[in-house]
């Protein structure tokens, strides 16, 4: 049985200890679930516009985008995309007249696999969130001679962004807890670190409930940042 000591030890920096390993695990944890994040928004914002633009053609593909991506699970998708991007790239390049060798980068494979999975939740949050903007409104700004980017801006934007605040936010609880999969992909990530420490040690239990207990961290801080994020939306709202 290890001593308080000796668990003290396994978190310490240097080569006796874990502690740098699952800290840079962490961080790149983080670093993966924000740019994907980013990159699910740009998704979404895409697919939200095709579905709204009433072109039949645009909405098919959007639904499409967002019925099959939903249906299949995350770790497939990450895995799929990691050991077939690159052919998928080759092949188009070839076509383009370009021979070269493209391999991916684990982290570009994370962020664009747990980006497109995203995208297809973050597409129906904007389309429920622009669709709950009462449409006189944009009427009324039209009538005023508002051109459509200032519509948007002034009209569009801050009502949609109050309603869509909820379901974003668990959107990046999604999208942090999923990071936890590229570790397929041999991303040194928290869990990649977390199973190298267990298997190090054979402390399976004590490392896997430190990576659990990061988790948490990150998950109550998000939390905590996206109720403040809320409240500065709904500011001047009357709540009911």
């Amino acid at each position: 049985m290890a001593t308080d000591q000796s668990y003290l030890d396994l978190l310490s920096y240097g080569d006796k200890g874990w502690g740098d390993e699952l800290v840079r695990g962490a961080l790149v944890t983080v670093e993966v679930a924000v740019c994907a994040y980013a990159v699910g928004i740009v998704f979404g914002l895409i697919g939200a516009g095709a579905k709204l633009s009433g072109g039949r053609a645009r909405y098919v593909a959007a639904d499409l985008y967002t019925t099959i991506v939903r249906s299949v699970p995350e770790l497939l998708l990450i895995i799929y995309i990691f050991y077939r991007g690159p052919a998928a790239i080759r092949g188009l390049a070839s076509l383009l007249g370009i021979q070269a060798q493209i391999d991916i980068d684990p982290f570009v494979a994370a962020v664009a696999a747990l980006g497109f999975i995203e995208g297809a939740y973050t597409t129906e949050v904007f389309r429920g969130a622009i669709q709950a903007v009462p449409k006189g409104q944009m009427e009324a700004a039209r009538a005023f001679g508002m051109g459509w980017w200032l519509r948007t801006k002034r009209v569009l934007l801050p009502q949609m962004l109050r309603f869509a605040i909820p379901g974003l936010g668990n959107i990046w609880l999604n999208t942090t807890k999923d990071a936890a999969l590229v570790s397929v992909v041999s991303l040194s990530e928290l869990m990649n670190a977390g199973k190298q420490a267990a298997g190090g040690t054979k402390m399976y239990f004590f490392f896997y409930g430190i990576v659990a207990l990061c988790y948490l961290v990150i998950t109550v801080a998000s939390q905590v940042g996206v109720a403040q994020l809320d409240r500065w939306a709904n500011r001047g709202v009357r709540r009911a």
